[in-house]
């Protein structure tokens, strides 16, 4: 083996070393969603959409932890979002087999039609700085 590709193969191993321990570091992956509901949406709606929502923890075991509110913030930046929803994996193997999962899919068809509006963003959890 050439002097190059010796230095080349370190560098490689290295990097995917560097890869697996910061994946090791990385929390838990939150999943948060928020709702604004169509003006026709009943509370009769709306109550049922949430309450299949949190069923999806008991059907797919990835989903760690759900929890839910709703907006009371002062702020006035809501952009009409009133419902959010925070899900928590080990990782985004989790999630990616909780995006297409067929009870996931189920739920999406159930209520899409009384949302207005869904706001998603997934983040690693991180302690403080």
């Amino acid at each position: 083996m050439s002097r190059i590709t010796q230095v080349l193969f370190v560098l490689c191993f290295c990097l995917f070393a560097m890869n697996d321990l910061q994946a090791q570091d990385r929390g838990p992956l939150r999943h948060v969603v928020s709702f604004k509901f169509s003006d026709d949406a009943t509370e009769q709606q709306i109550n049922a959409c949430i309450k299949d929502f949190a069923g999806l923890k008991e059907k797919i075991s990835e989903i760690k932890s759900f929890e839910w509110g709703t907006n009371n913030s002062p702020e006035g930046l809501t952009k009409g979002l009133t419902h959010c929803f925070i899900l928590t994996f080990d990782d985004e193997k989790g999630r990616d087999i909780y995006l297409p999962h067929p009870d996931h899919k189920a739920f999406g068809d159930a209520h899409g039609k009384i949302f207005a509006d869904v706001f998603v963003i997934d983040y690693y959890a991180k302690d403080g700085m």
